[in-house]
């Protein structure tokens, strides 16, 4: 068995587990199974909260803007992000986790953005993208339920795309490495996705660390 370790928000949790599951893979979730990487192939960061401020490599000028952060979680992705990175273990980074992936390779963030938080947008694959020449995936239309974003990029990210309508970035990857990836939309929300979940399946099967079943 293949196993993917994260810190998954209840309100996300299944919708994750369904995509998982038709690829084979076993979801361990650490806020309610206390564990580390060391039982799972690889890393899966997802969407919650803000990071905190503690955890941010920039000036805050208005602490209002971190909205409802949970330090407890950002100290467990932060160090089991920093180890999955050092093994060249697989990572998949959503939302909120593609600004953890970022941040953590010393990139900063735009902490407040319009336009990206709509109801509307929550469920509804309307937001255009574009795409760099390298882009790996292609989804014309996403998803969108964020308020903060990339600014900076971190060492060795690339952009593979961004929002079509304000170049607000919205997908990344690691150069030079077996298998790192950010999506700043939901995947986990709809069924045109799958090939993300197919695609990081592919990573842990092929380079992931070897665990007991």
């Amino acid at each position: 068995m293949h196993r993917v370790i994260t810190w998954v928000r209840e309100c996300d949790e299944e919708n994750f587990r369904r995509h998982f599951a038709r690829q084979g893979i076993e979801l361990m979730n650490a806020r309610t199974r206390p564990a580390g990487l060391a039982v799972a192939n690889g890393l899966l960061l997802t969407g919650g909260p803000d990071i905190s401020a503690e955890f941010l490599r920039q000036d805050v000028p208005n602490p209002a803007l971190i909205e409802d952060a949970e330090p407890l979680r950002d100290a467990w992705e932060f160090a089991a992000l920093s180890e999955a990175l050092e093994e060249g273990l697989p990572v998949f980074a959503v939302c909120k986790g593609m600004q953890v992936l970022n941040v953590a390779l010393g990139g900063t963030l735009h902490l407040d953005i319009p336009g990206h938080s709509d109801a509307a947008l929550k469920y509804a694959d309307v937001q255009p993208l574009r795409f760099s020449a390298a882009a790996v995936h292609r989804l014309d239309f996403v998803n969108s339920s964020h308020h903060q974003a990339v600014d900076r990029l971190g060492d060795g990210l690339e952009v593979e795309a961004w929002c079509a309508a304000d170049d607000v970035i919205e997908q990344v990857r690691l150069k030079n490495y077996p298998c790192a990836f950010g999506v700043q939309y939901h995947p986990e929300r709809g069924e045109i996705y799958e090939p993300l979940f197919a695609g990081f399946a592919h990573a842990l099967k092929k380079f992931g660390r070897k665990v007991m079943s």
